[in-house]
């Protein structure tokens, strides 16, 4: 990781560690779940390398940044108000960046171009496009009616609770699975499909040397933080409603794989490419389903993701 320079910014009233390389018009990295900075890799040496300043920084509760104690510290506006802040930090002059977010940084980052159009120049969003709220039904709610109480998300949702169990079967392990094979049911006692006894085979787009980055740290934080995103999925519903039928006037590009467990959700192809999604986000420019990827798309498929993104952000200078 030659070159890539980390410093401590203190913004929205707590740290966040940001991992950077390059000089131009910045290109601001989000991450999702389980993951870290280090997910951004390939894009920050890649960009810094075509005239672009690439900043990837840990999420709040996530890496070396901060992870304030309370579930209610993670909500949506919590997220963004650091998102703007850092964004004021990176850009003083002009406040406004390019955005590429995957999983829940996709997430963070359709939320930031509906509530701060004015802080992102583009945006290359990954894996999860825009959700929209439903009227009647809470999310967690609506997927556990779909899935059944074993649905991750579900349970994730008790502090504390899967934590425990993770913690029995230890963050090498898990977060090996979790990055090999996300697993979209997790039965208690047996949470992932794999007997425990058994080595698992990492995919050949990441390294031993690599998943060992994100053991070791998750080792030192632990998984409350980054699980606290989830915890907030019905609280951010509700904080949410003054936005229902809001459109995303960001000009945006979209990118997932077919084999992405997001893809397969209830109801996401038919939003996606039926015309909700581009209702919701009239200046969506391009939909690119990729095939035989999975969710990591922009670790497993890199110079694809690479040179997306790149293409992409040339029409905005």
């Amino acid at each position: 990781m030659e070159g890539i320079k980390h410093q401590m910014v203190k913004v929205n009233g707590i740290n966040i560690h940001i991992a950077e390389k390059g000089e131009g018009p910045v290109i601001l990295f989000l991450h999702g779940f389980p993951e870290l900075w280090y997910s951004w890799r390939h894009q920050i040496l890649a960009l810094s390398s075509m005239g672009y300043r690439a900043v990837a920084p840990d999420l709040r509760g996530y890496g070396d940044s901060d992870a304030p104690d309370s579930v209610e510290s993670y909500t949506c506006f919590h997220i963004i108000g650091d998102l703007v802040e850092l964004i004021d930090v990176l850009d003083p002059d002009v406040g406004k960046v390019f955005v590429v977010g995957h999983d829940w940084g996709a997430y963070m980052a359709w939320l930031l171009c509906l509530f701060r159009p004015d802080k992102v120049k583009a945006l290359v969003n990954l894996s999860v496009p825009f959700l929209r709220s439903h009227r009647e039904i809470k999310p967690v709610d609506f997927w556990r009616s779909y899935y059944g109480a074993d649905h991750y998300i579900s349970r994730f949702q008790k502090p504390g609770e899967i934590e425990g169990e993770f913690a029995e079967i230890g963050v090498e392990r898990v977060e090996k699975e979790l990055l090999t094979d996300f697993p979209v049911i997790l039965p208690k006692g047996k949470l992932f499909k794999r007997p425990l006894d058994e080595p698992i085979t990492l995919p050949s787009w990441l390294s031993e040397e690599e998943a060992n980055y994100y053991v070791t740290v998750f080792q030192k934080t632990g998984y409350t933080g980054a699980l606290n995103f989830y915890r907030n999925f019905n609280r951010n519903w509700e904080l949410l409603k003054p936005w229902v039928g809001s459109k995303i006037k960001t000009p945006a590009k979209f990118i997932v794989g077919d084999k992405d467990l997001v893809y397969h959700m209830p109801g996401m192809k038919d939003y996606i490419h039926n015309g909700g999604f581009q209702e919701d986000v009239p200046s969506l420019q391009q939909v690119v389903v990729m095939e035989g990827v999975a969710h990591f798309i922009n670790m497993e498929k890199p110079d694809e993701i690479n040179q997306y993104i790149y293409d992409f952000f040339t029409q905005f200078h």
